[in-house]
């Protein structure tokens, strides 16, 4: 009997030890696969070295990039294989790089989604282009995105003062092929527009289409980064109230969501024109060592100009199939089935959804009542009401003050 014992439970340690090693080595590959297929970095580099020995491009970050080599990628932080993007180091600065590789899509003003192939990539503009047509090119591209805007004229001489990487007063050919490629990338327009706020992450520098920007300290406004084969096994409720749990103190978390609320202000009918944000998710977020907040990925705010353009027309079954992003979303037209152009929520309704259990867990018992009532007031919020113009801004202003005045007198203000 005992030998019996013995043999079974010696054939079930060998089971698991097996089921534990093939289980492993399962997790191994997959992990080594995913981190191949998503991390590209030297595809990526190769693409624009290439171009740029052979004179096609130009930009501030070329040389550090391709010769000197002052420029590296560090770790992998891509979520898409054709969104390339890495902690960087850039002359002992830290930053964060960008590449779109050769299938990437984006939004083109006027089409759906279109590959953006590499073979056809930096096609524009063409030897013999003039300044004066080049900013023509360019004002041609901003009335499509950002519609008939009074002062377009304004931005065209900006993105020109960008396009000059080397401020010799000119901009040469691979220069503005550089400008002419990042120029279709909503996240690069929309720092050059905003590059004087506080909460837009500052251009570094670019090479073609890769560009490098500001690194951020945290990269999220929740909880702890874990190694993604533990967070397959998590349950979502636990990870919630985990996330809940790694936050800063209560003041910290106020003025973060202030830095939300005045980035709102900026994106919405700004100088150019509105914005919306169309993945408002914590990812997309992150703050500095003083609690400041700042934008970590910008790719989904886009001209809502544009994407009117986009959206309109579509064919629908239902509210579903009209979607852009995560929080983009307009209605379908039952009658026609199109998708109309109108999006339902502004973008301070959504910033308030992510905002209501971030603010409310832990909130001092006297502003509570009153926080609360307007963050549901805020979620509420609809583009197609009356007046919206007028409650957003009035919403927006009463946040602010309610949170300023709570932790104005603190050591986090």
């Amino acid at each position: 009997y005992l030998q019996a014992r013995f043999s079974y439970v010696r054939m079930k340690y060998l089971f698991f030890s097996w089921l534990v090693v093939f289980v492993g080595s399962w997790i191994i590959y997959v992990q080594y696969s995913t981190y191949t297929e998503l991390c590209r970095g030297k595809d990526c580099k190769k693409i624009i070295c290439d171009k740029y020995k052979t004179g096609v491009i130009d930009g501030p970050a070329c040389n550090s990039l391709c010769v000197t080599e002052t420029l590296y990628f560090g770790k992998c932080l891509s979520t898409k294989p054709n969104n390339q993007m890495y902690l960087g180091i850039w002359d002992n600065l830290p930053g964060v790089v960008k590449c779109q590789m050769e299938q990437a899509l984006h939004l083109d003003f006027g089409t759906e989604l279109e590959p953006r192939k590499e073979i056809v990539l930096f096609d524009k503009p063409t030897r013999g282009t003039t300044v004066q047509k080049f900013k023509e090119m360019v004002y041609s591209l901003f009335k499509a995105k950002l519609g008939d805007q009074g002062n377009l004229s304004e931005l065209v001489n900006l993105i020109l003062t960008v396009a000059d990487g080397d401020k010799d007063g000119q901009v040469s050919l691979g220069e503005a092929k550089s400008a002419w490629a990042l120029l279709q990338l909503n996240e690069f327009l929309l720092m050059v527009i905003l590059q004087d706020k506080e909460h837009t992450p500052k251009l570094m520098g670019f090479c073609g289409d890769l560009y490098v920007m500001e690194s951020v300290e945290y990269t999220s406004l929740y909880g702890i980064s874990l190694p993604w084969v533990i967070e397959l096994f998590i349950p979502s409720g636990f990870r919630r109230s985990m996330d809940q749990l790694f936050t800063p103190s209560w003041p910290r978390k106020a003025k973060i969501a202030i830095g939300l609320l005045e980035f709102v202000e900026d994106v919405f009918h700004g100088p150019y024109g509105n914005f919306l944000m169309c993945d408002t998710s914590a990812k997309n977020l992150g703050y500095n060592d003083k609690y400041d907040l700042k934008m970590v990925d910008m790719r989904k705010i886009v001209p809502e100009t544009n994407l009117k353009e986009l959206i309109k027309d579509r064919h629908c079954e239902s509210d579903l199939d009209c979607v852009y992003g995560t929080d983009c979303r307009t209605s379908c037209d039952q009658n026609t089935m199109k998708c109309t152009s109108e999006v339902i929520q502004p973008n301070l309704a959504k910033a308030c959804q992510l905002l209501k259990d971030y603010l409310l867990r832990g909130a001092p018992v006297e502003i509570r009542e009153e926080l609360e009532k307007q963050l549901y007031s805020c979620i509420a919020l609809k583009v197609t009401a009356n007046q919206m113009e007028m409650e957003h801004s009035l919403i927006l202003n009463n946040l602010k003050t309610l949170l300023w005045k709570k932790i104005s007198y603190t050591n986090d203000s």
